[in-house]
Parts: structure tokens; sequence; C-alpha cells
């Protein structure tokens, strides 16, 4: 269950990230309050996972996922660039999170 808790923390902090975008600095409100939400879901998430988890290893996979998911939804919704190296770099941080979970030592 701790892997399934970091999961949806990491994907809700994905959420939060981009949805700063569309805060516009927090001058709209309705993404703001989703933008907020998420935060306050996801820190929930990462602290129940950690009740199990080793902290190096949880903190590092969730914002592994927050940072992967918000460069490939900037790349998607906002056309940021999707060179070959920034993709090669994407793929490095895959690498280095199923690395933490395959020698977590938690199943």
């Amino acid at each position: 269950m701790p892997w399934i808790y970091l999961a949806l923390a990491g994907l809700l902090e994905v959420v939060w990230a981009v949805g700063l975008k569309y805060t516009e600095g927090f001058s709209r409100l309705w993404p703001s309050v989703v933008t907020v939400s998420a935060m306050t879901a996801s820190i929930i998430l990462l602290a129940m996972a950690v009740k199990t988890l080793p902290i190096g290893t949880a903190y590092a996979i969730w914002t592994g996922i927050g940072a992967v998911g918000a460069v490939l939804l900037g790349i998607v919704l906002f056309g940021d660039s999707a060179s070959p190296l920034r993709l090669v770099c994407v793929g490095l941080v895959v690498v280095g999170m199923v690395g933490l979970k395959l020698t977590s030592g938690v199943q």
C-alpha cells in the first residue's frame, strides 16, 4: 500500500506543478483551488507512504514523478522543448527512480 500512496502522491504533484501555470500567480480562483487541493493531498499521501518507506527513497521518487510528469505535460500542453537530450535526461530520472524502488527493500 505505501507504494500506491507514493504513486498517487507523485501524480498529484504533477497536477499541482502544472496547475501553477494555470493559476496565473494564484489570481484565478478555480485553478488555484485545484492546485492547493492537489498540494495538500499530495503531502498527505507522501506522509502516509513514509510511515513504511525510507524517507530518501520516497522523497526522491515523489519528486521524480512530479518532475517527469511536469516535463512531459510541459511538452504536450505548453510546447516546451522535446529535444532528444532533454528526453534522455528525463529517462535517466526514471531509471534512477526504478533503481531506488528496486533497492529500497520494501515491497
